[in-house]
């Protein structure tokens, strides 16, 4: 079964701090942060991977949305990480996996 990484954005609403933080209210303020590299395991597609890290592990609120930008197997983000060694290594510890049958317990 292959694996699959899903990238994800994460978005921050500073209006959400002190105001309302609702765009009609004129309190919406978002900000770029950063985002997760997911590990999917136990699917075959990589729709399904997309759609189960959306759904189980994304966080969409007032205060914060996240969402994917990218997805790719698991070979593929591999062979695209970059050649400085504390960074690769780095990058695959902050690598979060997750698996629905783990959930489904």
């Amino acid at each position: 079964m292959t694996q699959f990484v899903i990238t994800t954005q994460f978005l921050e609403n500073y209006g959400a701090h002190a105001e309302d933080g609702k765009f009609a209210s004129g309190n919406a303020y978002w900000k770029m942060k950063g985002g997760t590299d997911y590990c999917v395991s136990g699917l075959d597609r990589i729709q399904d991977a997309v759609a189960f890290v959306a759904a189980k592990e994304m966080y969409n609120g007032i205060g914060a949305k996240e969402f994917p930008v990218e997805w790719k197997t698991y070979e593929e983000w591999v062979a695209e990480l970059p050649e400085d060694e504390d960074y690769r290594e780095f990058l695959l510890e902050q690598l979060k996996h997750v698996d629905p049958r783990e959930v489904c317990k």
